[in-house]
Order: C-alpha cells, then structure tokens, then sequence
C-alpha cells in the first residue's frame, strides 16, 4: 500500500507520521488495539447530500464493518456508552470503541476489504469528531490478585446500577510513555488501597504509540478500570484519603486527560490482553 497518507479527513487529523509508522511495523511487533473516542453528529450528513432521518450515532450503527474486521484477523473488545464525563476540555464524547488487530497491517488491509469503502460512508455521515490511538497494553501482570468479587462489596452491580468502566486517557506532560511518573506510581498505591475493598479490577492499563486521528495533541497512557456499580465509584472518588492522594500526587503527574464512565455493551478487554482467561 504505496498511497499518500491524506492529512485530513471529516472527523480529525491524520498523523501522516504515525500512519506512516504504521505501514511500515513488521508482523513481528504484534497485535495493535486500537482505542476509538467518538463523538456523533446530531443527525448523519451525507457528503452526497441525501435527505435522512438517521442520527449520527444511527449512521455509525450502520457502518460498523464488523465482517471486514473479522476478514482481517481483527476483533471488537470493547463497545461502550459514556454515561458521564467527568474530566477533558473541548469534546464531549458518546461512545469508546477498542479493535485489537493482529498487526499494524491488518489495520490498513481492512480499508482494502471488499464492500469497505461503501460502509465508510456511514461513518462519514454520522461521525463529528474522533481520537483514534494506537496501544500496546502495558506488563501489569498480578494487578488483579487481590480482587474482591463482586458479591463480597459494599455496592454489588444491581438492575438500576449495573456495572461501569472508568477510562482515563493520560498525558504526564513529556514523560516517557512507559515509565508512569513518580507521582503518578503513589497516587496509584494509595486509590487502590481504597478501591480493592470496593471490588474494582483493571480492565486493561495500555501506552499510547501515537494518534492515528486526532486532534493534534499527544496522550501517554489509557486506562480502564471496572467497578462493580456507579456508587461503588463514587463511594471510592469521595474517599478522604483517595482526594488527598489526588492532590499530592495525581495532579502533579498528569497535564491532560479525559475521564469518563462508561456503560460497556461489549467487554472483552481483559481477555484481549491476557489479564482474564
């Protein structure tokens, strides 16, 4: 695939080099996951100008390729609703998407697959912003072993207050994407003492390689941590000692972020990455 990479397309910028990066990994780099943040349209616009009732969200729905995805080698992990936004400028996200491909080729091969391009158009219509990243999951092998189960917490998953995933997209301000701030390493010490008794887990901690679409800027780290139920969270965000920690520590280490909850539709994320089997 010897096309220019454009440099713009309807709902972001392209790093041109990044992609370029990209085109050129070897099969031998391993599987790639990549972590879409979507925000939608409030009605699809065809770049046709076809008349429609469809939302954007409803023109994203009718894109997914999810047989081009699997003619690839690929696979959905992660399909979630963000229900609240809690931190981020600028855009106010709907939706958080993960495809995990086998390679960095596999992600280029499927803009190839047959029918491809016509369903693209969907997404064209229905998608007003979008920050795709490129992530490799981070060696946290054993973060899970003092997990509580859910049935054993003081706020279990319930009909009216299911379970959610809290993502936190990070930038520590120039650090190296692998080597989480000093501060950012105790801020973590001292939530999890007061998260564990909650029953929370991590879902997948992962380092950015670069932003395929964007919005110029550059993230380090993205984070998915599971709660048994919405209350469950807020009992841990209040916490005096988890507020103290995030004042010595988590604000110091992070320059940018945005943190979201999220009701997953789709949770295969663990699994994608060997945390659960």
């Amino acid at each position: 695939m010897n096309e220019p990479v454009p440099e713009t397309v309807a709902y972001g910028q392209v790093n041109a080099e990044y992609a370029r990066k990209l085109l050129e990994a070897s099969a031998d780099d391993g599987p790639v996951w990549m972590v879409n943040l979507m925000h939608y349209r409030d009605k699809a616009e065809y770049a046709d100008g076809r008349e429609t009732e469809l939302t954007g969200r409803q023109a994203d729905d009718v894109y997914a390729p999810l047989e081009q995805i699997a003619a690839v080698g690929a696979e959905v992990v992660f399909v979630a609703d963000v229900e609240d936004q809690l931190l981020g400028e600028g855009t106010v996200w709907d939706r958080v998407a993960i495809v995990k491909y086998p390679s960095a080729k596999a992600f280029f091969d499927l803009q190839e697959q047959d029918g491809y391009a016509e369903k693209h158009e969907h997404k064209e219509a229905g998608m007003a912003k979008t920050i795709i990243l490129g992530c490799k999951p981070m060696d946290i092998q054993g973060v899970n072993d003092n997990r509580v189960p859910f049935d054993q917490v003081p706020h279990p998953p319930t009909e009216d207050d299911g379970e959610v995933v809290v993502i936190h997209v990070l930038n520590f301000g120039g650090s190296a994407k692998e080597q989480t701030p000093q501060d950012m390493v105790a801020y973590q010490q001292a939530a999890g003492e007061v998260a564990i008794p909650h029953g929370v887990y991590v879902d997948g901690f992962f380092t950015v390689d670069g932003a395929i679409v964007g919005d110029g800027r550059t993230w380090d780290q993205v984070r998915f941590n599971h709660f048994p139920s919405k209350q469950a969270f807020l009992e841990v965000v209040m916490d005096p000692r988890r507020l103290e920690a995030q004042t010595k520590h988590r604000e110091e280490a992070i320059e940018d972020t945005y943190t979201m909850i999220l009701r997953p539709v789709i949770n295969r994320l663990a699994e994608s990455t060997g945390l659960r089997t």
